[in-house]
């Protein structure tokens, strides 16, 4: 896999929404992922809110592995 993961591109990509609180209306509080198109190890997630719009932040799956467990075990919440 390439270092850069911005220089890879999300043309073709399958983004999946989750969705919640929805303080503007049906899907305006998702974040948006998806696996970059040619990896099997590297992911894109983009909000939905208007103010979000052409921002991304890209991972590898061992940094949102990473972060989805940190995260979990700080909300208390089980996997």
């Amino acid at each position: 896999m390439r270092n850069d993961l911005y220089s890879l591109p999300t043309d073709g990509a399958a983004f999946k929404q989750f969705c919640g609180g929805n303080l503007g209306g049906e899907h305006e509080t998702c974040v948006k992922f998806a696996q970059l198109p040619g990896t099997e190890s590297a992911y894109v997630l983009t909000d939905s809110k208007p103010e979000g719009a052409g921002r991304e932040v890209r991972f590898t799956a061992a940094e949102l592995d990473a972060f989805v467990v940190g995260y979990a075990g700080e909300r208390g919440l089980r996997l």
